[in-house]
């Protein structure tokens, strides 16, 4: 039982709330009344009610994001139902803008709009009735109250949390259990906010960029690599912003580092100077992840979004990181953005093939509520879907069918390129990987039958995935050996590429997985004992999907 029940619904179970743990270890003398209480997207909402009411709490605050308001706003229906009289309080950045239309907000009690951290601690001691004297005159002030009365006070239902400073907030990670640690991604920060106005992002109103102060971040995390923490995401939108205090960081990790750590970092992609160059290499092969927001590479839709990056910079970033490292790049790209066509998407989709990244995102435009991507609305007849995730539907250049082959792309790339299951048989989609076997090593790459170069990778993994859905008409569930014998059957048959040359790639992309049987339909164009690839080097107690692509 808790009087204060801290909840959310994860996108995943080893996604563990990190925003609930910075509420409960701010709530002061209430955190021995408080519990969290966690579930994923996949559970059924009324049997998320039910566990909730079993702890009999008095007050339920609920993260609000947008994978989840949909059921959240089910669950939360359901308690006021039941229980009117247990009071419901939402946060989180779904609730934080055009807030008052939406329903889950009309039906709950109180919306904390902004950064919760020490502002929920004071509406539970009010609801809770343990403030009094000064702090509660104080509180009340703050909140506008209708009623002078302390014991009896009625809040406006939206909250605004001032911007709290990192000085006066309690850190959150000694209340990871000793489960999340065993089971879960252990996500971490040492800054909150970004410099940057791009206007598709909610770290946009963000500003200013504010640090974690040092030594107590440092201690942090070295209580949670005593307590045998493996694996650190970084949810900072700039993390190598200040150059000093991420070359700080890392080298207190890379000092610290044994078998199986591995780091992961959102980086600015044209912002990697010397000193953090030479620390980034010193680290072993797979044990850090970058993921680098690309977005577009057309400077003028950049302009149009108000992003500015230097592209020059990035690509000899990209060429360091990739040639002289072994960090684990993952590029972000955006398709639908105000101003872009589908060619220049494609053109800028090749352009990051050519830098190498282990792994692109093919992201859909989002509207998320408060951003200002709306103003281009009007003029570039943005229309969205009314649903989360708010996806793009169609705009002036690229209408609903176009929209809905990138989506396919998007996932389809996502199960063949980013997914560490076909490293070398990807790239035979728009060009041959290797040498004929029957032919001398100087001998020239294969081509396309028919063509005098192959075709640029954008278009040819459209092709891909436009076969592929003709075929199996569908997007999701697709086991990976169904998956691998429908490549096979494109690039042997569409694509008229050689058998034996299809089967051996195939092949020891399959070992690098681990596996060892050897799937039917390709059986006859391989040998009857084939050799097993060598195994990864240094993969060990990595992620399995960035540990599949290293060779």
């Amino acid at each position: 039982m808790a009087d204060i029940v801290l909840t959310t619904l994860n996108a995943k179970y080893s996604h563990a709330a990190f925003g609930l743990r910075y509420l409960l270890a701010n709530l002061g003398p209430l955190r021995p009344r408080a519990t969290i209480v966690e579930f994923d997207i996949n559970q059924r909402p009324l049997d998320i009610a039910e566990m909730l009411l079993a702890r009999n709490p008095k007050i339920i605050g609920f993260g609000v994001y947008i994978w989840n308001v949909a059921p959240t706003t089910e669950v939360v229906a359901t308690l006021k139902r039941l229980r009117p009289d247990i009071k419901i309080v939402l946060g989180g950045p779904e609730v934080s803008h055009e807030t008052e239309a939406q329903p889950i907000v009309q039906t709950a009690n109180h919306v904390i709009t902004g950064e919760a951290d020490l502002k929920f601690a004071e509406v539970c001691r009010v609801l809770l009735n343990q403030s009094v004297g000064d702090e509660v005159t104080g509180l009340i002030s703050n909140l506008e109250p209708k009623n002078e009365t302390p014991h009896v006070v009625s809040y406006p239902k939206i909250i605004p949390a001032e911007l709290p400073e990192f000085s006066k907030i309690a850190l959150p990670y000694d209340t990871y259990t000793e489960n999340d640690i065993a089971h879960r991604i252990i996500y971490v920060e040492a800054s909150r906010g970004c410099p940057f106005t791009c206007e598709f992002c909610l770290s946009s109103l963000d500003i200013p960029v504010r640090q974690v102060p040092l030594p107590a971040f440092l201690d942090a995390m070295q209580r949670l690599l005593d307590r045998g923490v493996k694996q650190f995401k970084f949810v900072d939108r700039t993390f190598n912003l200040n150059v000093a205090t991420s070359k700080a960081i890392l080298e207190f990790f890379r000092a610290r580092h044994q078998p199986g750590q591995f780091y992961h970092f959102e980086m600015v992609p044209d912002r990697l100077p010397a000193e953090l160059r030479e620390v980034i290499a010193q680290f072993p092969p797979g044990t850090l992840q970058f993921e680098v927001g690309i977005q577009t590479f057309n400077p003028e839709v950049g302009a149009l979004i108000s992003r500015r990056q230097n592209y020059e910079r990035l690509a000899d970033n990209f060429t360091y990181l990739r040639q002289q490292t072994g960090v684990h790049l993952h590029a972000d790209l955006i398709a639908g953005l105000p101003g872009e066509t589908l060619e220049g998407f494609g053109a800028g989709f090749d352009r990051l093939i050519a830098l190498g990244p282990q792994e692109i995102q093919v992201g859909l435009l989002k509207r998320l509520r408060g951003t200002p991507i709306v103003r281009h609305d009007a003029e570039w007849q943005m229309v969205y879907n009314a649903h989360p995730p708010y996806e793009l539907l169609q705009n002036r250049l690229l209408d609903f069918a176009t929209m809905q082959r990138l989506r396919r792309f998007a996932r389809y790339w996502d199960l063949v390129g980013n997914s560490g299951n076909f490293p070398e048989s990807k790239s035979l989609i728009w060009k041959a990987a290797g040498r004929d076997t029957r032919r001398d090593e100087a001998a020239d790459e294969l081509r396309f039958a028919g063509t005098a170069a192959p075709p640029s990778p954008f278009h040819s993994f459209m092709h891909f995935s436009d076969w592929l859905h003709a075929k199996l008409k569908r997007t999701d569930s697709i086991a990976l050996l169904r998956l691998m014998e429908q490549l096979f059957e494109f690039l042997t048959g569409e694509l008229r590429l050689d058998h034996k040359l299809v089967a051996e790639t195939l092949w020891r992309d399959y070992q690098r997985g681990g596996r060892h049987d050897k799937p039917g339909f390709m059986k006859d164009f391989l040998p009857t004992e084939v050799p097993q690839s060598p195994r990864p080097r240094s993969k060990a107690g990595l992620p399995k999907r960035q540990a599949r692509h290293l060779v």
